[in-house]
């Protein structure tokens, strides 16, 4: 079976700018293509995780999600790097019109996504990690039965700083940034291969 980095987007790879209606709002941060490079090289599927739930709130259209994907797998290429998928939920449980107003299975932090990820994927949950900037993130690995981090970019420092005493499930680590992150689970393999303990 494959292990995975299931990555969020907004504030994790990308700057957290908001809803993201328009082409010219996407930034890719400039170490995301060094963290999936990194992630390929430690023998990892590198796949982002993403809630869109502008597109039930009427924001944007599902083709203005898929622009912004195409222009993130532009962006990474460019630098030599390549996600291995992209999921995303459209839905919210109680704002917009149907099909987008429902109460689905894939929302995070429910783990819908992440199972059919798995499935297409052959990918041992236990062995992989989600890596984001929300507690849902966090949420979301322990439904699925992954290891989590924590990323300080984008709404992470806040949540982290403000709102951890309240969260009934820790991340394993916490790190700066996506790049530090897959640093850190690297370093993890790496003792964990080694037989090592710190």
């Amino acid at each position: 079976m494959n292990r995975a980095v299931f990555i969020d987007r907004d504030g994790t790879i990308s700057e957290e700018v908001g809803y993201i209606n328009h082409l010219s709002r996407f930034r890719l941060f400039p170490y995301s293509a060094t963290a999936i490079k990194q992630l390929h090289q430690n023998g990892y599927l590198a796949i982002v995780i993403t809630n869109q739930a502008g597109v039930a709130r009427g924001y944007f259209s599902e083709e203005m999600v898929q622009a912004i994907h195409k222009q993130m797998t532009k962006d990474l290429e460019a630098s030599g790097a390549a996600l291995d998928a992209i999921y995303y939920c459209a839905h919210h449980p109680s704002v917009g019109e149907p099909p987008y107003q429902f109460d689905c299975d894939c929302r995070k932090p429910k783990p819908g996504l992440l199972l059919r990820a798995a499935q297409d994927y052959d990918i041992d949950l236990r062995n992989s990690w989600m890596v984001g900037d929300r507690y849902s993130d966090i949420e979301l690995a322990a439904n699925a039965g992954l290891k989590s981090a924590l990323v300080l970019s984008g709404y992470g420092r806040g949540e982290w700083e403000h709102q951890r005493d309240n969260w009934t499930t820790q991340p394993d680590l916490v790190a700066e940034d996506l790049l530090a992150a897959v640093s850190r689970i690297g370093n993890l393999d790496l003792t964990a291969t080694s037989g090592k303990t710190t």
